[in-house]
């Protein structure tokens, strides 16, 4: 099959096949590298146009091929091809559909893990430097964090996916999506897939996290990595400190993670506050929270119907476009002393953290975990503190 990128508005003749000679640039977020190149160099004075760049590490030389762009944009596409002058944190990957016109879902499966996790603290730090103009103590010392799992291969970046997702293909064979293409690869096994993962599909299952068991519905939201619910529930509590007697509100609150062991904390004359956009989840989330008040609806508009007045703590985990403005500010118009906000979109946590410290709330602490190796994806916890 011919590659299909995404359609964007032509503006000249198409770059895509061209190949260029270059030292690829810094990690970009979403899963390439910065590099550029000059785009026609009988033009004076000499223009350079900046290629989005996978399968690449900062300071290799490469030869790398155009996938997507044109003549007048602003940016281009592309793959390296050839490695001319290799990083010592390249190696081979373990997967034999991830490369050039291969799988998209692995961005670094050619990088080194611990480099990987390296790759991805430089985007989050960038993103809140430029973004959200944090600096000093909040990004001292820091680094994304590995997290262990139920197999010894997850150590290594492998078999940690507990739900996958694939393209059936009609001779019953297994296929995954070429990047930024509807166009399939055939595989026969993904190797950051787990033994036992899951497709989903109608039904509920019970996920266990410490002592405690959670309702999900098995098409619904819950964490990939098995080790991550119970590292970011202990990350939350760790930056939150929550007390007995103190109130909570636990938004975009999923089937209740946090709001179940934040109600164990602040105990019955404590308040606990949870809010779902997703009615199964909601309904899951009161299931597994008995004493918890769930709410479902929009978060901001719940927030604007109901829930008022001062709260101490409060627990932010968005979807990937963030929480934004209009959520931002009801939050920080409930004066909490502290919160955690819970984001696996560095872009979207940076603007959030702006927004923030325009009403006097500061990035405190952060840390990031490792939940998707092999991938540009990365999870982090913030502490933001009046």
């Amino acid at each position: 099959m011919s590659r299909q990128p995404r359609q964007r508005k032509a503006r000249g003749a198409s770059v895509v096949g061209r190949r260029f000679e270059a030292v690829v640039g810094p990690v970009a977020h979403g899963g390439h590298c910065i590099v550029r190149v000059v785009s026609d160099p009988s033009v004076e004075p000499v223009e350079t146009r900046v290629v989005f760049t996978r399968h690449g590490i900062p300071g290799e030389r490469v030869v790398l091929e155009l996938t997507e762009g044109t003549e007048g944009d602003r940016f281009w596409r592309g793959d390296v091809v050839e490695v001319l002058e290799a990083s010592p944190d390249r190696v081979v990957p373990p997967c034999p559909f991830a490369g050039p016109g291969l799988c998209g879902g692995c961005d670094f499966q050619h990088v080194d893990l611990a480099r990987q996790r390296e790759l991805k603290a430089d985007v989050v730090r960038e993103q809140l430097q430029r973004l959200a103009g944090v600096e000093g103590e909040a990004l001292a010392g820091f680094e994304v964090e590995p997290v262990a799992g139920d197999l010894p291969e997850q150590l290594a970046g492998l078999r940690w996916r507990t739900r996958q997702r694939y393209v059936r293909l009609p001779d019953g064979a297994l296929a995954m999506r070429r990047h930024r293409s509807r166009d399939v690869v055939v595989i026969d096994d993904c190797r950051i897939a787990h033994p036992e993962a899951r497709e989903p599909a109608p039904g509920v299952r019970t996920e266990r996290v410490g002592d405690r068991e959670f309702a999900v519905a098995s098409d619904g939201f819950w964490q990939v990595h098995p080790g991550a619910p119970r590292v970011l529930t202990d990350a939350v509590l760790s930056f939150l400190e929550p007390r007995a007697g103190e109130s909570v509100l636990d938004l975009y609150a999923g089937v209740g993670l946090f709001a179940g062991f934040l109600s164990e904390v602040v105990g019955p004359q404590g308040r606990v506050v949870a809010v779902e956009g997703e009615p199964a989840a909601a309904r899951h989330a009161a299931h597994n929270c008995p004493g918890v008040d769930v709410h479902t609806g929009s978060v901001a508009e719940v927030l604007d119907a109901g829930v008022h007045g001062s709260w101490d703590l409060v627990v932010l985990d968005p979807p990937r476009e963030g929480a934004r403005r209009p959520v931002v500010e009801q939050v920080v118009a409930r004066t909490p002393r502290a919160v955690a906000y819970v984001a696996c979109d560095p872009a979207a946590l940076a603007r959030d953290v702006a927004i923030f410290a325009e009403h006097g709330y500061r990035l405190e602490r952060l840390r990031a975990f490792d939940l998707f190796p092999m991938t540009h994806h990365v999870e982090c916890v913030a502490l933001l503190t009046r």
